[in-house]
């Protein structure tokens, strides 16, 4: 028994070490707060490692974690008013590639997003997933997807232009 929980104990060790940057990233998305986003990401491999097994026998265990990431954001939301974010974020890097200013207005508008709509502009166009897939990590219908994507989208263009940034969400 004890060289089987060994074997499942390397197993998780290695699939988190795998998913962590990867959940991190969604979990900031949907967070909007990197310490925030870690302890998502924590609570969401906790839950995983408790359903181990159910979870490496899944077709796509990246996907069932990332289903257990959302709802684990969604029940975070549920429990607590609303997140009050700041403007700065003191303890990250300096971004490389665009406008400063520019990131800290887009993800200040991605913040401001209804948690639903928020869910589905990161699982649509920061994860790229389908429109059926993101409908199975949200457990709803590929209508709600579309409808709280285009809502989604729609505002961050709204906040984009009017802080003059360049356009957001292309037509895919």
């Amino acid at each position: 028994m004890g060289a089987q929980k060994a074997v499942r104990d390397e197993e998780f060790r290695a699939f988190a070490g795998s998913a962590w940057s990867r959940l991190l990233r969604t979990a900031y998305l949907l967070a909007g707060e990197r310490h925030s986003a870690e302890d998502l990401v924590q609570q969401a491999l906790e839950r995983a490692y408790v359903h181990w097994n159910k979870v490496r026998a899944a077709d796509d265990p990246n996907a069932y974690v990332r289903r257990i990431l959302i709802n684990e954001h969604a029940r975070k939301f549920r429990r607590r008013p609303a997140e009050h974010l700041v403007d700065a974020f003191p303890d990250r890097p300096a971004p490389t590639g665009p406008d400063p200013d520019d990131r800290t207005v887009l993800l200040g508008a991605l913040a401001a997003l209804p948690p639903r709509q928020r869910e589905a502009v990161v699982l649509r166009y920061w994860e790229d997933l389908s429109e059926s897939q993101t409908a199975a990590a949200m457990d709803c219908s590929v209508g709600t997807v579309k409808s709280q994507a285009a809502r989604g989208l729609a505002k961050l263009r709204e906040a984009s232009s009017r802080n003059g940034l360049t356009s957001i969400g292309g037509r895919r």
